[in-house]
């Protein structure tokens, strides 16, 4: 509770005056740990999100990744066939 203390201009006695909190902010033990149970939850919770949030950008990365993966293999793959098909087409007609 704060406290203050003032000087009257005709008095150099010093007043002191204790501001006390309204019922309605003054709190029981019971509800400041309710309140503090709350206040953890909503932490927790934000740091939750937070970390859900890391999670998608990194599983995002990832796919984006094995989709570039998935296009290069198949270029690969592509090229290969072709290749392949190319030297049985030469050893097809050295054959014959």
């Amino acid at each position: 509770i704060p406290a203050y203390q003032l000087r009257s201009p005709n008095s150099s006695l010093a007043q002191s005056i204790v501001l006390a909190e309204s019922p309605s902010n003054m709190q029981s033990p019971s509800s400041q740990h309710a309140e503090e149970i709350t206040r953890k939850r909503e932490v927790r919770l934000m740091k939750n999100r937070e970390a859900a949030r890391e999670c998608r950008r990194k599983k995002k990365e990832y796919v984006k990744c094995l989709e570039n993966r998935v296009a290069v293999l198949e270029n690969q793959n592509k090229t290969l066939i072709e290749e392949l098909k190319a030297l049985k087409d030469i050893y097809c007609h050295k054959a014959e």
